[in-house]
């Protein structure tokens, strides 16, 4: 119903810098937090930075002054700049978001959807 889709991943070497994106598509009425989780092989899932819908913003200690997170309403997309990559960056980075899902005649539900993963290693 609600799909999100996470592309920019790839390869960068430390210091470097990326870019994620994650546009959402479907039926949305409105999506009230957008964000980024990360997985490393052998860790638990865990929250980058997240956005709602009036722009603020949160992130994890490890990124702080590093990553910015964005979202445009307009295109119902959330971006994840990375600067100063760290090799403990290294990880599936997944996009998130939560909202209301128009069903049709008036019929609304909440959701909350995943993207399928985007890989980003930091090595030289």
């Amino acid at each position: 119903q609600v799909q999100l889709v996470e592309s920019g991943g790839g390869l960068v070497q430390p210091g470097g810098s990326l870019r994620l994106s994650c546009a959402a598509s479907g039926s949305i009425f409105s999506i009230n937090i957008m964000g980024w989780y990360r997985q490393a092989p052998g860790k638990e899932r865990e929250l980058v930075a997240g956005v709602d819908s009036v722009g603020s913003t949160n992130y994890a200690d490890s990124v702080k002054c590093r990553f910015t997170i964005s979202r445009d309403n307009a295109k119902k997309t959330v971006y994840l700049q990375m600067n100063s990559a760290k090799p403990e960056d290294t990880a599936v980075y997944y996009c998130h978001a939560k909202g209301i899902f128009d069903g049709g005649r008036s019929y609304y539900q909440h959701f909350d959807s995943w993207g399928q993963g985007t890989q980003v290693t930091v090595s030289s």
